[in-house]
């Protein structure tokens, strides 16, 4: 579906494990004394810290820089990861010299899968969803923006409990778990980003019933974090299979009950219930349907979501983030139009969804009318989304004067938007038919 276009993708790929650091090692590489090293070295999580034990170490993360900004800004990170990547990169080259495995070792020192495309989508969150890709519970939990995630997890870039809610619910987790696939020993359930998240038709109900879902969705977060804040040996997967006892009706021994009470699991479960019950709601369907019945009515939702699309009806779940990179010129001028008649109303702020002048769709705006973005000068992470954003909205190649042209700043930033795109061509993230224009390269 249209609607859920751009907000899912599975987490970074990095071909590297001397990009991960223990927090000493990287104050020892200068976080927290070298100026702007805290965007380059964050938080790091994988399936096995959301679901079991947190390991709490870092990554090392220079997407955007090109090797010569990393040696004369981080040269204590540059030399570490010369060390520890680079020779790995080279060793896989040689073991298997394919295409892939050179544009590696060409950027040896960035992640080999940075996945471009999630981090505009990322950009500006306070925190975002995530599940684990391989696991036997199918859990939604929210993570802190600067967490990056594992590639074993699948981010889905908002922040709305709404979509918590609703992906926490009995609703999605029975597409999923039917939709998706099955791996391991244990025959644990596969989220396939493409057939369980992109296709799965979110329910469209009133703004109270969307509000409701959110509040039990947030109070779910919360009561879990704070099961685990107190007792930091408690883990999801513990929590989660004892719960299925209780679903299940069966006994539960002396460490169950034990987990039992310290995660509450009682009210995890009654949680989870009004989920299901507010979910089911939103979709008209009432809290009594079969697993059969919501399967089928899912498929016929979704082919009437499709129908709907096709005559040109999106149900965008992000539209000021979605509608400028994937919407119609129609809508594009539509939600600019609204931006302009909010900002014009003294006194109040435009509602959640209608975008903001300070929003990058004032591109969508007449040319007379038009007050362009600044660009981010100084900050590479937002450099390189505010650059990414011009080319996955231009829809066609366009030279580095027109994408400094789509700012404020104009011509003056020539050089900064012309060291951003090159960067971002010889790290392989995009294209250009004749050297002079550029566009992503789709994954």
């Amino acid at each position: 579906l249209t609607a859920n276009e751009g907000l899912s993708s599975r987490g970074m790929a990095l071909h590297g494990a001397g990009f991960i650091v223990t927090p000493e090692q990287a104050k020892a590489l200068g976080l927290g004394t070298v100026p702007g090293l805290d965007r380059h070295i964050r938080p790091y999580r994988n399936g096995k810290d959301l679901m079991a034990t947190p390991r709490g170490v870092m990554v090392i993360d220079l997407f955007g820089l090109d090797a010569e900004d990393v040696r004369r800004r981080f040269p204590a990170v540059y030399q570490h990861v010369l060390e520890t990547v680079k020779p790995a990169r080279h060793a896989q080259f040689q073991k298997s010299p394919t295409r892939d495995a050179q544009e590696y070792l060409d950027a040896w020192w960035t992640h080999g899968k940075p996945r471009e495309q999630l981090r505009p989508a990322l950009a500006g969150l306070p925190r975002y969803i995530a599940t684990v890709e391989t696991a036997k519970h199918r859990v939604f939990q929210f993570l802190d923006a600067a967490i990056l995630p594992d590639n074993k997890l699948v981010a889905i870039a908002s922040d709305d409990a709404f979509h918590l809610g609703v992906l926490s619910s009995r609703v999605h987790v029975t597409w999923a778990m039917r939709t998706g696939g099955w791996l391991g020993v244990g025959n644990d359930s596969v989220y396939v980003k493409s057939r369980c998240f992109d296709p799965f038709p979110f329910p469209d109900c009133s703004d109270a019933l969307k509000a409701k879902i959110r509040a039990v969705a947030d109070e779910l977060h919360a009561h879990r974090k704070a099961r685990q804040a107190a007792h930091p040996r408690l883990t999801l997967t513990q929590m989660y299979n004892v719960l299925d006892k209780l679903r299940a009706g069966e006994a539960l021994d002396a460490d169950n009950e034990r987990i039992k009470a310290e995660g509450l699991v009682l009210i995890l479960k009654e949680l989870h219930d009004r989920i299901d019950a507010l979910v089911l709601d939103a979709c008209g369907w009432g809290d009594h349907s079969t697993e059969a019945q919501v399967l089928e009515r899912l498929v016929k939702l979704n082919a009437d979501r499709a129908a709907e699309e096709k005559a040109g009806k999106v149900r965008w779940l992000r539209p000021d983030y979605q509608i400028p990179r994937f919407g119609s010129e129609a809508e594009r001028a539509h939600i600019a139009e609204a931006a302009r008649q909010a900002k014009s109303t003294d006194g109040i702020k435009p509602k959640q969804g209608v975008l903001d002048f300070d929003d990058d769709l004032r591109e969508m705006l007449p040319a007379a009318e038009r007050a362009k973005p600044k660009y981010p000068t100084g900050n590479e992470l937002a450099e390189t989304a505010a650059v990414m954003s011009v080319l996955m909205s231009a829809g066609e190649p366009i030279s580095i004067p027109q994408i400094a042209k789509r700012f404020s700043q104009g011509k003056a930033i020539d050089k900064r938007v012309s060291s951003t795109v090159l960067a971002l061509a010889r790290l392989g993230h995009l294209t250009s038919p004749d050297g002079e224009t550029f566009s992503l390269r789709r994954q």
